[in-house]
C-alpha cells in the first residue's frame, strides 16, 4: 500500500502498522503475531481516511475524563443553571468510567452501569439524568474537529413512574405558616399563591418589583427556562410585600433582595433545617418547599383560571411538565363521583317531571 505499510518493531512480537493522514504519521500495534491481522487493520485505518475518517488509533487516546471536561466546560460556557447538577451526575458517571477509552464505553457497559446504580437503591429518574449527561458528553465529543467519539452507542433509559405527589391542602398551609420562622413567611407565601421556584422567590430584588402597581417582573433569562415572567400581585401579597419593604426600612440595613435571611444581609440559601423542622411542630409530616408548586398549580385550575394562564404564571414552559403537577388526589376523586351522583339526579328528576308532564293515552282519549 502507497501510504502504508506492515513492519515488525525492534524485539516485540507483534506486528504494527504504519500510515499518514494529511501528513501526519501513525503508528499502532496490532497487537498480533500474524501479519493477515496486521495487513487487515492497515486496510481498514485506510479506509477510514480514505473516507475522510479520523483513525482509530485517535478514539482509543480519548478518555472518559476528557469528556467529562469538555462537558462540564459546555455547560460552564453556555451558563446553563444546571450546571450543579451536570456535575453531580458526572460524578458517579466518573466513580465508574474513569479509567474507559471512547471504544471501551460500550452499550453492555452501561447496562452495567445502570445495573450498579440500581442496586445502590437509586430512582430511576436520577439515573436518567447521570445517562443524559453521558450522551451529551458523548455527542459533544462527536461534534468537536477533529472529533473525539466516532460513534455513540445506544444509551438505554429507564422509565420513570416516580413522580412525587405532595401538595399543601389550605388547612396544612395555615398550620404550618403559624410556626414557620418569620423569614420564610413570605416566600412560603408567594410560592403558595403563585408557584414560582425556591431560587426565583429567594432571587427577587427590589428592581423587579413596582409596589405601586403590584406588579413582580422576572426579565428573559431570569428564570430557569430563560422566559421572562410578569405577575400581578392580589391584596394579600401586595400586603406581604409592603410588610417585607417596612422590616427592611426598620433594619437600616441595605439589601437588594425583597425576601432576605434571617439575619436580613444577604441572599436566603438553604431553609431546610428551619423547614423541616416546622413541618413536623405543625404535624403535617415532612413536605418539600417544590409542594407548594404543585399546590400553586392545582389550586389555580381549581379556581377556574385556564391552563395556559396559570403556565404562565407559574412558569411552566412544556405542558408536559405541567400536566405532571396539575395532580388529582383522593378529595378530588370523591369530589367527582358526587358531582356524578347529583348529575344523575338531576337527570332522573327531570325524567320524572317529564314523565308526569306528558299525557296518558287515556288522557288523550279523554281530550279526544
Amino acid at each position: 500500500m502507497s501510504n502504508g505499510f506492515v513492519y515488525k518493531r525492534g524485539k516485540s512480537k507483534y506486528y504494527w502498522i504504519q500510515y499518514y493522514r494529511n501528513g501526519r504519521r501513525y503508528r499502532e500495534s496490532s497487537k498480533s503475531t500474524k501479519k493477515m491481522v496486521a495487513e487487515k487493520l492497515l486496510a481498514r485505518r485506510m479506509g477510514d481516511i480514505a473516507q475522510g475518517k479520523v483513525p482509530g488509533i485517535h478514539f482509543d487516546k480519548i478518555t472518559f475524563k476528557q469528556l467529562a471536561d469538555d462537558f462540564i466546560r459546555d455547560y460552564q460556557i453556555n451558563e446553563k443553571k444546571s450546571l450543579k447538577r451536570a456535575k453531580q451526575s458526572i460524578k458517579h458517571l466518573t466513580k465508574f468510567f474513569e479509567d474507559y477509552k471512547v471504544p471501551e464505553i460500550t452499550t453492555p457497559k452501561i447496562r452495567e452501569y445502570i445495573g450498579m446504580r440500581l442496586e445502590e437503591g437509586v430512582s430511576n429518574g436520577t439515573i436518567n439524568r447521570e445517562l443524559s449527561a453521558l450522551k451529551r458528553a458523548l455527542n459533544i465529543g462527536a461534534e468537536q474537529t477533529p472529533p473525539a467519539v466516532d460513534r455513540v452507542p445506544h444509551i438505554p433509559m429507564l422509565k420513570e413512574n416516580n413522580v412525587r405527589k405532595g401538595f399543601f391542602e389550605h388547612g396544612e398551609f395555615e398550620a404550618l405558616y403559624k410556626v414557620l420562622p418569620d423569614y420564610i413567611k413570605g416566600i412560603s407565601k408567594f410560592a403558595y399563591s403563585y408557584g414560582w421556584r425556591f431560587n426565583e422567590i429567594t432571587g427577587l430584588t427590589w428592581s423587579h418589583v413596582d409596589r405601586e402597581q403590584g406588579i413582580v417582573r422576572l426579565e428573559v433569562g431570569e428564570t430557569k427556562n430563560d422566559d421572562g415572567r410578569t405577575i400581578y400581585l392580589d391584596e394579600e401579597l401586595k400586603a406581604v410585600f409592603d410588610h417585607q419593604w417596612e422590616m427592611i426600612k426598620k433594619r437600616e440595613i441595605i439589601t437588594p433582595y425583597v425576601f432576605p435571611n434571617k439575619n436580613g444581609d444577604g441572599r436566603i440559601k438553604d431553609i431546610r433545617g428551619s423547614w423541616y423542622k416546622a413541618c413536623e411542630v405543625a404535624g403535617i409530616g415532612k413536605r418539600f418547599f417544590h409542594d407548594f408548586r404543585r399546590t400553586a398549580v392545582r389550586n389555580m385550575v381549581r379556581a377556574g383560571i385556564s391552563e395556559r394562564v396559570a403556565m404562565m404564571v407559574s412558569g411552566h414552559k412544556t405542558r408536559s411538565i405541567f400536566d405532571r403537577y396539575n395532580i388529582t388526589n383522593n378529595s378530588d376523586l370523591k369530589m367527582a363521583s358526587q358531582k356524578q351522583a347529583e348529575y344523575r339526579k338531576s337527570l332522573t328528576a327531570t325524567f320524572s317531571a317529564t314523565v308526569a308532564d306528558f299525557p296518558t293515552k287515556k288522557g288523550l282519549a279523554k281530550t279526544g
